[in-house]
């Protein structure tokens, strides 16, 4: 985080650096916390250590970053609401030199506070000397992916990715020196803490830091603080559409980045329109941070129908199961290669490179069409199939049809086991239509010309979809509430 420690360094100190619950808070109050927080890490450490970090939309973490470039340390990151034993799962995989978090959390993860040293405030700073060397290959950050079942995995991502990811993102939307940038999605994750921490910051720009999720709020926090962008799961843009006090409160935003889950132009059109601002569709993870965005200047089409072109120097291909490039037009396994691709994963408390083809791609695992114009339309995970009878159902084409039908806002198809079939296709749906039913459903999937044998066979309305930690749809949640719904209902 060195150039980042620079870019603030050149700015007023009595510039507002972030905005949280606490209120706002200065270049000059938060480069002072960063100095107190280094020299007790040095103190505690040594130098260069391994932070794990309890990541809350606050100061603190901006503090905390801050701080670890002064003494070119490492930020790994893992959520508040991590239970004890997923802490000791990152610390085996990180083997940090210190842990910084606030008393409850620390109680939470047996970590003895007062064994620390009390800083920012009231939190507790435990450490050990420094193992030291370039364990991490310049990895500054490390988050841990969400969106997978089992064991999560430490992502590692040096400044270098993190620099070329936000200046592309700065460019795509055309962000200005020192625009406000809200972070709404916890920054718990590599992606999180780029484009929702280090992008404003390296812009000269404020971070309003958003700590716990409510649309209506978020909507009203922005709108009082004019901010410029902000980047969030379609969930959050859904849900923010729905519960804006009024339309058009977002007007002066340039944009709203979305990504990271199911999309449906229909739906982002509505959200959009009653946000006032325009929605950016992008394809992106955590191990190639953001490598493809929409522009605000586009057709809607493009905008909102496909995940738009990679950033420059940024490839992304379709291969078949052999690894063969597939021509434009064909859908295939996707693979890319860019300079925001990740060190490598967090193991034993050392960097495992990432296992790329012989020609530098990344396998995503996602599927990909790349159009003879190089824009890209993401059609779901390889693994997200139901298998109904023996018949392999892509998720993510039933729920862009369901998702066409002008009274559904949210949805999620996922299996529910079967005796006979092995697997029926179960739906769960937020919905602003009272009437809105199975039969409604499947007259209008035969509408859109989805084969019957496609068709959900339960539709359960439920109020939300269930999210994970950092907001984005939580298909092992929604497959269990979909069978106690499926067996209350049969019982």
């Amino acid at each position: 985080m060195r150039e980042l420690v620079s870019d603030v360094d050149r700015r007023d100190p009595g510039d507002v650096l972030a905005l949280d619950a606490d209120g706002a808070h200065t270049v000059g109050e938060l480069r002072a916390a960063a100095d107190d927080l280094a020299a007790a890490l040095t103190a505690r450490t040594g130098g260069a250590p391994t932070l794990l970090v309890q990541a809350d939309n606050s100061w603190r973490t901006v503090v905390a970053a801050l701080a670890l470039g002064r003494v070119g340390g490492t930020l790994a990151l893992l959520s508040r609401h991590a239970t004890r034993q997923e802490f000791e799962a990152a610390r085996e995989d990180l083997d940090p030199d210190a842990v910084l978090a606030s008393r409850p959390t620390a109680d939470a993860w047996a970590v003895d506070p007062s064994a620390g040293d009390a800083v920012l405030d009231g939190w507790s700073l435990t450490g050990r000397p420094a193992r030291g060397g370039r364990r991490w290959r310049d990895g500054v950050v490390i988050g841990l992916t969400s969106g997978s079942t089992g064991r999560a995995k430490g992502v590692v991502q040096t400044e270098a990715a993190l620099r070329y990811a936000g200046r592309a993102t700065v460019d795509a939307v055309g962000l200005r020196a020192g625009d406000t940038v809200a972070a709404l999605v916890p920054l718990s994750s590599a992606a999180a803490i780029c484009f929702g921490l280090y992008l404003p910051l390296m812009i000269g720009g404020r971070v309003l830091l958003a700590d716990r999720w409510d649309p209506a709020a978020a909507v009203d926090l922005m709108a009082e603080h004019e901010a410029r962008w902000t980047m969030c799961v379609p969930t959050m843009a859904l849900q923010m559409g729905s519960a804006a006090r009024t339309e058009g409160l977002l007007t002066p935003m340039a944009a709203m980045t979305v990504g990271g889950g199911p999309m449906d132009a229909g739906a982002l059109g509505r959200a959009e329109r009653r946000l006032g601002t325009r929605i950016l569709r992008v394809f992106g993870m955590s191990e190639c941070l953001g490598h493809t965005t929409s522009l605000p200047d586009q057709e809607v089409a493009v905008r909102l129908g496909t995940d738009g072109t990679p950033f420059p120097g940024t490839e992304l291909r379709a291969v078949d199961a052999a690894g063969a490039p597939l021509p434009v037009g064909v859908t295939g396994r996707a693979q890319v290669r860019g300079p925001s691709l990740f060190a490598g994963y967090a193991r034993d408390g050392a960097v495992v490179p990432p296992e790329l083809t012989a020609d530098g791609f990344f396998p995503t695992g996602d599927l990909v069409e790349v159009a003879a114009d190089g824009t890209v339309a993401i059609k779901g995970r390889e693994k997200d199939i139901i298998i109904r009878g023996g018949r392999n159902i892509d998720i993510t084409e039933v729920e862009s049809a369901v998702a066409r039908h002008p009274h559904v806002e949210q949805v999620c198809v996922v299996p529910v086991p079967d005796e006979l079939l092995g697997e029926r296709i179960a739906l769960l749906a937020v919905t602003d239509g009272e009437e809105l039913d199975l039969v409604e459903i499947q007259r209008h999937l035969a509408d859109t010309g989805l084969t019957k044998g496609k068709w959900p066979e339960f539709l359960f309305r439920v109020d939300s979809l269930p999210q994970n930690r950092v907001g984005k749809l939580s298909r092992p949640d929604a497959a269990r509430i979909a069978r106690e719904l499926r067996d209350g209902a049969t019982a």
